[in-house]
């Protein structure tokens, strides 16, 4: 059987970007899920659908692929199945091991998915003397004194990292000394690697967060609407209405009505000519 340390996927070779490389795993989980189903073609749009992305990035993801599918028909989920497992890598055997076996550490280690996926947990290891030869999943725990020797026994160049914080970059050190190149971390912080190793960090509380600003914008998008709502429902307003001088007034109620704006001078001027003298003269008492 292959090992993971002889054998490196030919992704970054074939020029496959980054951004491409990361989809192909949720690709490869809707098609793994069709094919249990027995499905053996599916359309672009269908597959798509399924990872969560738009059918012209899917379609633009397998050109670099080579795999351009049958007009009218499909992409066929055998072959698809195999041609993205061979791209990852998933084809050969993949040994890795997980160090700090904590309550993560465990939950990991009894994941079931490690084995259909190309992936063999080779070792756990933990600093605690206590847990040394409990096992766990079914394996034996072994002390992080062994680290290096179980790295080069078991060819191993993934190591995950299940550590508390403080611990995590002495251990990345010491895994990558030992000769693994490829690291996911779960422990809350940043490593500091060399050029040619890969870390990939899985963060839940950071995710939490992010979903945390999505709830609460959901939150204020509602009560905004709520808001909208009531106020489109309520009855309006009362509006002040203008009382217009009575031609019957006297000067001097006349000269109490609004007579301001366009609207108002016709009639400030109709009063003005009813009010006159006997002469034609306007009385002394006018709007100002």
């Amino acid at each position: 059987m292959a090992t993971g340390r002889t054998h490196r996927p030919a992704t970054r070779s074939r020029g496959i970007p980054e951004a491409t490389v990361a989809r192909l795993p949720l690709y490869l989980r809707a098609l793994t899920a069709l094919s249990e189903r027995s499905v053996p073609t599916v359309s672009s749009e269908e597959l798509a659908a399924a990872a969560g992305v738009n059918s012209a990035k899917l379609r633009k993801d397998f050109s670099y692929l080579g795999s351009y599918g049958t007009r009218g028909v499909g992409y066929d989920v055998e072959y698809l199945v195999y041609q993205i497992s061979r791209e990852l890598g998933l084809t050969q055997d993949w040994p890795v091991v997980i160090v700090g076996i904590g309550n993560l550490g465990a939950a990991l280690a009894n994941y079931g998915g490690f084995a259909s996926r190309g992936f063999r947990v080779a070792a756990l290891i933990d600093a605690d003397p206590a847990m040394a030869g409990k096992p766990v999943a079914g394996i034996a725990v072994q002390h992080t004194d062994e680290l290096e020797s179980i790295i080069s026994d078991n060819g191993v160049s993934i190591g995950v990292i299940a550590t508390p914080a403080g611990a995590a970059q002495q251990v990345c050190e010491r895994l990558v000394a030992a000769g693994v190149t490829s690291i996911l971390n779960f422990a809350p912080t940043v490593l500091s690697v060399p050029d040619g190793v890969d870390v990939r960090k899985v963060d839940l509380s950071i995710e939490l967060q992010i979903l945390a600003f999505h709830e609460q914008r959901k939150a204020g998008e509602e009560a905004a609407q709520d808001a909208a709502q009531a106020g489109a429902t309520a009855p309006a307003p009362a509006r002040a209405s203008r009382v217009l001088p009575d031609a019957a007034a006297t000067p001097a109620t006349a000269a109490t009505g609004p007579a301001t704006g366009a609207a108002a001078a016709p009639v400030a001027s109709a009063d003005a000519r009813d009010n006159q003298g006997p002469d034609g003269d306007v009385p002394a008492v006018m709007p100002a």
